[in-house]
């Protein structure tokens, strides 16, 4: 990849990256989707592929999100119930 590509899709993926976390949603996305549209433009084939496997991607993503948020649903559980003793006894061990 040439170094002009490579700092317009660092750049943009960057600042993109900045404006999201700065509650900037919608500047944020389109600098992000100028990024990746350079880089799917220089790597036609990996983003073809990454695509076609996008739904398992997204499977995995769940299920990884969905079994998180059952342990962290346990943990505020356990700490509401004994009234934090439990979390201070994690964090002492």
């Amino acid at each position: 990849m040439q170094g002009w590509k490579r700092a317009v899709v660092f750049g943009s993926l960057g600042a993109g990256a900045l404006l999201l976390l700065g509650g900037r949603k919608a500047p944020g996305m389109i600098m992000a989707a100028a990024g990746l549209a350079v880089l799917a433009s220089e790597y036609p084939d990996a983003f073809e592929t990454v695509w076609q496997d996008a739904p398992v991607y997204i499977d995995r993503g769940v299920r990884i999100f969905s079994a998180l948020s059952a342990i962290g649903e346990r943990v505020a559980e356990e700490a509401a119930r004994s009234g934090g003793r439990a979390w201070r006894d994690m964090v002492t061990e």
